[in-house]
């Protein structure tokens, strides 16, 4: 088989089975022509001179906590020749973009959102080979970094504008406005400019810049607050900039913070403008609830080291900060399932120190019986209800912290999250907290949002303990549980999250909705809570009077900001809610959720944003699409791509109406393992397996084979050196020189050699060669009491015709135009599959019509095709014998 292959060939081929040797494929380039290519980039990145940002300003407008940021900056290339520039800033999680503009030589370059759909039809090239991933990339744990490339003629300006909105939280008795500034170099004009307007008027405000010195930050930041305004102007001159009087090199570099809170004067805040309105419930002077509480810990053989080191510490901590009335307990789960009291005791000083005692004692076990663990949590609280009736008026919290997967007990998680639901049923909150990034985060918010809580990623990093006891602070003190904020049902048309099982102190419930026409004026908010030894009730009218004059004030803007608060609430929580909900209520979700995305212009998980008149040197557009929340690092994403400008560059759509493109011709291997070729020329397709000794399953009954499936790929090219080792748990590339890691929880794009691997989370991975073929690789995940044993692999070519003249293997001699004839059709031994007789390569071959099935667009369910089924290992079909294939190492 080594002699067949050419030296620049890029081999496919499975742990003893070879599917394919591909061969002169001429798109993979020459290694001089990469290492020049680098050598340019490298040249373009540090001849900054000429280059410089003439001005970078931050207009931040705050209207009843609604944000709305325009970043405007202008770069100027004063040298001769053109220039590559960059507009680089990172922009809080929470964010939806909805504007992004670039102006040059005259010319406006406007950004257009619509779809996602849509936009992956459009640009299926750069959406398979990952080369367009977008210019908004995850960066640490609450920014997400927007980059992007342009060239810049010579003695020309740029400017940039990009526009995002969020509504602020409030937390630890504060809102919070975090701008991140790294110009990277001396500003000429630099400035950050942050309007408040909040109808309650501003009881605090505060502004830090924590990467400059105290002196020099109170010299440079000026702010003031007065009624219902508050203003904070942050303007340093380049001399200031300066990390010292000879230095070119600038101090900024860090986040700039704002912090205000409002008066809290009157308990109703309700604001009605343009058919919309906006609901703030914070009331103060409560007492504090007294809380029962139980801590549900993994203590499987993953959290080794510094995990359960930080666990514990965290623990100690928060159980110091336990207040006497409060009562406790703490579940343990491993491989078994263990509790330290078996029911609530109360937080008193010897408790407290006993359970501190046992927290330092406790050792690590193996598997992760996440499901009893928290049943026995449950059960816990439970007990309150039946036995212990005294701390019923208690309000019940359930905090569970994990590290990865069950895998002990019940490992299914549609049934554990049935067992739990059924178990809490709304009777208290769980809050799950999931340990670093091995862990089914989607698993654990779809259980916390079922059970009126909310999950939150704790990161490995030195400050986990921290993140910890930050986390349960915020839920520490509950003030009321049970708060329903009821409307007139006659006044609204729509409504957000009114109905919220406990609230807590420092944090704010914010309830928005659209109101019926003639029906403001009527309209009030009546609520209803149980608070600590008492009811809770009030009803807020709206005072028109006041809001004739916020409307003089402030005009227009607070009309806009009310219903986008409402626009944005809206859609975070269709997204969240599509999460929970079988196929066809999510598809509803979905729907509504892209239609108010599109209608009010955000860049949200169902819509992308591309830039008209931009491309770059392949024709692909840049696009802006939102992150998931376990999306990446950058540097973990695709190569960086520079784009350039013009005003009558014809859009990819119209420029590849005229090109007829070949059909797709999906062939592959899945399963137990069956070979699907399509033939198109036929409009047919032909089937057969290959009993290859891969991984294997026991047999399920006497008489029926060991089924055997892929457990193992590999893809690589000689000439570069390139590797991909694909298992149902990693991809590893490179694995010969110990290249990196990736787990199928990663959701990555990767690119080297010309090859780019693009990793879709817990679904398929795609591998996509510069001008040649495109192969999928498809993950099976089983769970218990499937008839299949363990994980495995399905493989597919999704454009053979791209592929090399002398492409072979057991897949690749099939990419090539195959004649066949079938005839004599009749009843077979089972009579929903007729035998066949079919002469392809002048042998005569009995056949027989069946199913199987192909995964290569439907990863998870698959999609039926009807084949002709080829007996005996392929005989007769394939060249040579299938024993011909067989290599004795995957590389």
């Amino acid at each position: 088989m080594d002699g067949a292959m050419g030296p620049r060939g890029l081999l496919l081929c499975m742990y003893l089975v070879s599917l394919l040797i591909l061969q002169a494929m001429p798109a993979l380039g020459s290694a001089t022509g990469r290492s020049k290519s680098s050598e340019k980039r490298q040249a373009v990145d540090t001849a900054v001179d000429g280059v410089f940002i003439r001005s970078l300003k931050v207009n931040c407008k705050v209207t009843s906590r609604f944000a709305h940021y325009v970043v405007t900056s202008q770069v100027v290339n004063t040298a001769n020749e053109a220039r590559e520039v960059a507009f680089d800033l990172e922009i809080p999680k929470t964010a939806f973009i909805s504007d992004f503009a670039v102006t040059a030589d005259g010319n406006a370059f406007i950004g257009d959102i619509k779809d996602k759909v849509t936009a992956w039809k459009q640009y299926r090239k750069a959406a398979i080979s990952g080369e367009n991933a977008g210019l908004v990339r995850a960066s640490g744990r609450t920014m997400e970094q927007f980059t992007i490339h342009l060239t810049v003629n010579p003695q020309s300006k740029v400017t940039f504008q990009l526009t995002y909105e969020e509504v602020l939280k409030r937390n630890h008795m504060q809102y919070e406005i975090v701008i991140k500034v790294k110009p990277k170099q001396l500003v000429h004009h630099f400035e950050i400019d942050v309007d408040i307007f909040e109808p309650q008027g501003i009881s605090k405000l505060d502004a830090q810049a924590s990467f400059l010195p105290k002196e020099l930050a109170a010299q440079t930041i000026k702010k003031s607050f007065s009624g219902k305004k508050g203003h904070v102007l942050f303007r340093p001159t380049v001399s200031q900039q300066q990390s010292c009087p000879t230095c070119s090199t600038s101090l900024l570099n860090g986040h700039f913070k704002v912090t205000y809170d409002v008066s809290r004067d009157k308990i109703c805040d309700l604001l009605v403008a343009n058919n919309h309105f906006a609901h703030f419930f914070a009331p103060q002077n409560l007492t504090n609830m007294n809380k029962n509480v139980v801590f549900v810990i993994d203590i499987s053989g993953s959290m080794r080291g510094q995990k359960v080191k930080q666990t514990k510490e965290a623990l100690l901590k928060i159980l110091g900060d336990m207040q006497p009335g409060d009562y406790f307990d703490l579940v343990l789960f491993g491989t078994r399932v263990q509790s330290w009291k078996g029911s609530l005791v109360q937080a008193s000083e010897a408790n407290l120190q006993a359970a501190q005692d046992f927290v330092r004692g406790f050792s690590l076990d193996e598997a992760t019986n996440l499901n009893g663990g928290l049943l026995r949590g449950i059960e816990i609280l439970n007990q309150v209800q039946e036995s212990l009736p005294e701390l019923s008026n208690h309000a019940s919290i359930l905090i569970m912290l994990t590290d990865g997967d069950p895998t002990e007990g019940v490992t299914d998680r549609s049934q554990i999250l049935k067992n739990v639901r059924n178990a809490i049923r709304g009777r208290f909150p769980l809050y799950n907290l999931g340990f670093g990034h091995n862990v089914d985060f989607n698993f654990l918010e779809v259980m916390s949002m079922e059970n009126n809580g909310r999950a939150q990623r704790i990161y490995e990093d030195h400050d986990a303990t921290q993140q910890l006891q930050g986390f349960y602070s915020q839920v520490a003190k509950p003030l009321l549980v049970d708060v329903d904020l009821q409307y007139p049902q006659d006044a609204v048309l729509a409504l957000t999250q009114n109905h919220h099982k406990q609230y807590y102190e420092g944090s704010e419930i914010v309830v928005a909705g659209r109101i019926a026409d003639n029906k403001q004026s009527s309209f009030k908010a009546d609520v209803q809570a149980h608070g600590e030894g008492q009811e809770f009730s009030i009803t807020c009218l709206v005072d028109e009077e006041e809001m004739k004059k916020l409307l003089r004030e402030r005009g227009h803007m607070l009309e806009n900001h009310v219903e986008r608060l409402w626009a944005y609430l809206t859609i975070q929580e269709l997204l969240a809610k599509r999460m929970k909900v079988d196929r066809e209520e999510r598809a509803n979700l979905s729907s509504q959720a892209l239609q108010m995305s599109l209608d009010y212009g955000f860049v949200t998980p169902l819509t992308s944003m591309s830039i008209r008149g931009m491309a770059d040197q392949d024709g692909l557009k840049p696009t802006i699409d939102k992150p998931s929340e376990d999306s990446p690092p950058l540097e973990m994403l695709g190569p960086r791509r520079t784009f350039v400008l013009s005003a009558l560059q014809p859009s990819p759509t119209h420029s590849s109406s005229n090109t007829q493109r070949l059909p797709d011709r999906v062939t592959g291997v899945d399963t137990d393992p069956h070979f699907i070729i399509h033939v198109p020329q036929k409009e047919d397709t032909l089937c057969f397996s290959v009993n290859g000794q891969l991984i294997g399953n026991k047999a399920r009954s006497p008489g029926q084979h060991d089924g055997t499936y892929f457990g193992r790929l590999g893809i690589a090219n000689p000439a570069t050196d390139f590797q991909l080792e694909v298992t149902p748990q990693n991809i590893t590339l490179n694995p010969g020189f110990g290249g990196p890691v990736f787990s199928w929880r990663d959701q990555a794009v990767l690119r080297q050699d010309g090859v780019v691997v693009t990793i879709n989370k817990k679904r398929n991975l795609v591998v996509s060669v510069d001008d040649g073929g495109t192969f999928e690789v498809v993950l099976h995940r089983v769970w218990k009491g499937s008839s299949v044993h363990q994980d495995f692999l399905g493989f597919y070519v999704l454009d053979s015709h791209r592929m090399s003249a002398r492409t072979h293997g057991l897949l690749g001699q099939f990419f090539h135009p195959i004649g066949f004839e079938v005839s004599d059709i009749h009843p077979g031994s089972d009579p929903t599959k007729p035998d066949a007789t079919m002469v392809v390569r002048n042998r005569r071959l009995t056949v027989t019509r069946g199913l199987q099935k192909d995964y290569s667009k439907d990863p998870w369910h698959g999609a039926e095709v009807s084949c002709w089924f080829i007996h005996n290992n392929g005989a007769g079909l394939i060249d040579g014998a299938y024993t011909d294939y067989i290599v004795p190492d995957i590389f």
